[in-house]
């Protein structure tokens, strides 16, 4: 969608680029001195740098930190600026840099906490800190609509006080405005900058942006050069004096220009290593203009979790799961239908708000028109061409009129005209279109429309995709992963390759992920998942018996989705269980939700999880994982080893160097235990290779042999080989397809890079043991004397059998060592 990329984006040489980075999450219950308390033994893993959740004052309690209230300090909760000043000096004394998640899309709607949005609600539009904040003053009767209240404001009138020069609702407190404090309470509420309703009103009356459909983060306007200055002016002073190198940029879809901020950012860092947290849709590309390092890595997650899903047995799983669960096309049963459903059920009750504005914003400018083509477009119609083209988009988002056109294409149009009966009536679709390519002038309120249809289109993609379908079309758990495609999950090893050689001549210091604070599933959860697509029919005889012996399911798509959360989690607290199921049944709203609780669909969701998937019946799920361990096994490193040795800066999230079992948030943030001491002295009460960590796991049918590297071990590994060998991986780095030869050859994906590594490993195992084997399949490697660094003491030269490159372990990373 984008041409490719001229040239990398240079970083200063006092900043190089990461070799490879490891996420910490900070909280109240681990804050900066326990990650230096950590800093040893995450050095002796091998990675460079740290890479830090948000680190500014959030509001209090927080356990994520996306929720900023104050931009010019570094959180007290965390132990403030000197906390962070400290660990930096420690992780510098271990060689380690520092890179940072900033937040510039919003803040939280907190004004006891958040000084700047305290003053606008005291003095209003002409309040200095106005220009912060995404408000429509024009709308709401001049107040910004707070939706805190537990019920109309009439029957809640009694909770609502004057306390001195304040407004306190409960736990809320709201500045008054001067000379307001003596009023009667009906009169004082009207005299306010403000207007406290009922929390329900958010979803049709709010008048700022938002994040996404959270009320409680109201959106940032850093395009002002002014508000960028002050909301980044510490993080930038910790750049400049050596504190942070790098960052991570949290959301920048939510921006008005992001393509314009990522300039000032670049600029005002000195072009310090930056990702974005960009989420992009198969065939997308990330705009070449953008002066970052790359994405933050979803889009290497859905590229190596392709690799180890089999196409044909995912369709047969997904006849499967049709014929089991039964669900409707466009309620689970069929992809597109599924999310297109998802996307007009969120813009018409989440995102209401968010089309009113737009709507009432187009409805302006084609009044206002000087050319005769918008003018007499009623507001029902504009509204209803925008609904139909935004439910069209296939992206995230445009970035600008030139590439919209890509974006909201004509055939989207040609099926949203065919939403109006009466094709006159149609012709709004056209405006619509024409004000979005910029094609009616460039003033600032076509610059604002533009602005705001791309931001309500990345808000829409997020909530239908992510927050709603990725819940309703369920035949496969590991596919409904952000940045990737439930409808076509697999990916051919070729597309891998065309991938892999595409970042490493475009974007070769972007950043890759497997597993994140946001992902659904860890990235060990969902390589258990993928092997059910090489053995469905096992899957649905096992999942028919456990429907026969345990408690009846609410709804068979739950039950589905249930028995596989157990199969990829293994065995697990039940309530972590159960949270992560309740929390799938509000997301995909079909029988309860969020803001419409049903409590007794819910209690029956609580009761089947606990004399199911997680009572005796689930006893014959486990008997099937362990029967598919080794190749289970094969996933997790084969996943890992990809993940670290592809092109790109590999991140690994806090425990992941392990074996890591985890569910949706907030159970993938749950604090990690780091050894006291370094692990190569024996004094942290762990091994290595820790209890639990998948090396324990056995081997079969070509997948490795019994024993053999775990994943700490691989880790270990890959990480100590990019920092010994550099050059292999960097920015002037190659990508090299290795293709195996033989009956086998489609099991075993290799890559060499630079000439002097090549990675290995197995794909698709189970069905590989079937098949019979590796039956001679070799793999030609480059020439020179290969080691195998997972077990130094092999070495290979030219044709290497696999089965023998694969004896003990279903991967192997060799390191050429001299000529043959």
């Amino acid at each position: 969608m984008t041409p490719e990329r001229p040239g990398p984006v240079p970083s200063p040489a006092a900043s190089p680029v990461p070799s490879a980075t490891y996420r910490l999450q900070l909280q109240p219950d681990f804050r900066f001195e326990a990650a230096a308390a950590a800093v040893p033994y995450l050095a002796s893993l091998g990675v460079s740098h740290l890479h830090l959740s948000p680190v500014l004052e959030a509001v209090p309690g927080s356990r994520h930190g996306y929720d900023v209230v104050d931009h010019a300090r570094v959180r007290a909760e965390l132990g403030g600026e000197e906390g962070l000043r400290a660990l930096a000096r420690t992780a510098r004394e271990y060689g380690l840099g520092l890179v940072v998640d900033i937040v510039p899309n919003h803040m939280a709607m907190s004004p006891r906490h958040n000084r700047a949005l305290w003053e606008v609600l005291r003095e209003g539009p002409e309040s200095p800190y106005a220009r912060w904040f995404d408000i429509d003053w024009r709308a709401g009767g001049g107040q910004v609509l707070l939706p805190v209240l537990g019920a109309p404001v009439g029957e809640v009138l009694d909770d609502l006080r004057a306390d001195g020069g304040v407004l306190r609702y409960h736990e809320h407190a709201f500045p008054l405005r001067d000379g307001t404090a003596d009023l009667p309470l009906p009169q004082l509420l009207d005299a306010q900058w403000y207007r406290p309703v009922w929390w329900r009103l958010a979803r049709t009356e709010l008048n700022y942006r938002r994040f996404f459909s959270i009320s409680e983060l109201i959106g940032l306007r850093v395009e002002d050069p002014e508000v960028f200055e002050a909301t980044h002016a510490t993080v930038l002073r910790l750049l400049r004096e050596g504190v942070v190198d790098g960052l991570r940029v949290d959301h920048p879809d939510g921006l008005a220009d992001p393509g314009g901020y990522l300039a000032r950012l670049h600029e005002a860092t000195g072009g310090r290593w930056t990702v974005v947290e960009k989420i992009l849709a198969d065939g997308e590309r990330l705009p070449a203009a953008w002066p970052v390092a790359g994405t933050t890595g979803y889009d290497a997650l859905r590229h190596v979790d392709g690799l180890f899903t089999d196409p044909a047995g995912y369709g047969e799983l997904l006849g499967r799961y049709r014929a089991f669960a039964a669900p409707q096309p466009d309620r689970g049963g069929d992809w597109a239908a599924t999310v297109r459903r998802a996307a007009y059920r969120v813009l018409t009750h989440e995102l209401a708000t968010e089309l009113d504005r737009l709507t009432r914003l187009a409805h302006r400018l084609c009044a206002a028109a000087p050319q005769p083509a918008p003018r007499d477009r009623a507001p029902w119609a504009l509204g209803t061409a925008l609904r139909e083209l935004l439910v069209r988009l296939e992206v995230y988002r445009p970035y600008t009129a030139a590439d919209a056109g890509e974006v909201v294409t004509g055939e989207a149009a040609a099926e949203a005209r065919l939403a109006f009966a009466v094709p006159e009536e149609a012709g709004a679709v056209d405006v619509v279109r024409d004000l979005v390519l910029g094609r009616y002038g460039d003033g600032p309120d076509h610059e604002e429309f533009r602005a705001r249809f791309a931001q309500t289109a990345s808000a829409l993609r997020a909530k239908s995709v992510e927050d709603t379908a990725f819940y309703r079309y369920v035949p496969l758990l590991s596919a409904t992963e952000v940045g990737g495609n439930p409808g076509n999950p697999a990916l051919d090893p070729e597309v891998f390759h065309a991938y892999c050689a595409r970042v490493q001549r475009d974007w070769p210091a972007t950043g890759t992920v497997v597993s994140t604070h946001d992902t659904k599933r860890s990235a060990d959860v969902r390589a258990a998942l993928a092997v059910l697509t090489e053995c469905p029919a096992r899957w649905t005889d096992v999942l028919a018996e456990v429907a026969r012996a345990g408690e009846g399911a609410p709804d068979p798509q739950l039950a589905w989705a249930a028995w596989q959360t157990v199969f990829g989690l293994g065995p697990a607290d039940g309530g972590r269980v159960r949270e992560a199921l309740l929390k799938h049944v509000r997301e995909a709203g079909l029988h309860t939700g969020w803001t419409e609780r049903v409590a007794s669909y819910e209690e029956a969701v609580e009761a089947f999880v606990a004399a199911g998937p997680c009572g005796a019946p689930g006893e014959r799920v486990a008997e099937l994982r362990k029967a598919v361990e080794p190749h289970v096994r094969a996933n997790v490193l084969g996943t890992a080893l990809v993940h670290l040795t592809m092109p790109g800066v590999p991140d690994l999230y806090q425990g992941t160097e392990h074996e890591y079992l985890a569910l949706v948030d907030p159970d993938n943030r749950r604090p990690v235990d780091f050894p006291t001491a370094h692990p190569a002295t024996g004094n942290d009460g762990e091994s290595t290779e820790r209890a639990g960590d998948s090396g324990s796991a056995g081997g079969a049918g070509g997948a490795g042999g019994a024993g053999g590297a775990g994943k700490a071990v691989v880790t270990r590994a890959a990480l100590a080989l990019r920092a010994r060998r550099p050059g292999a991986f960097g920015g002037t780095a190659t990508y090299e397809p290795v293709r195996a030869e033989g009956p086998a050859a489609e099991h075993c994906v290799a890559f060499a890079r630079s000439g002097d590594v090549v990675t290995a490993v197995t794909r698709l195992s189970l069905r590989l043991a079937q098949e019979g084997g590796w039956r001679g399949t070799t793999l030609p490697l480059p020439p020179g004397r290969w080691a195998d660094t997972l077990a130094p003491e092999r070495e290979f030269t030219g044709h290497a059998r696999v089965e023998e490159l694969f004896a003990d372990t279903p991967v192997a990373l060799l390191e050429r060592v001299g000529d043959e």
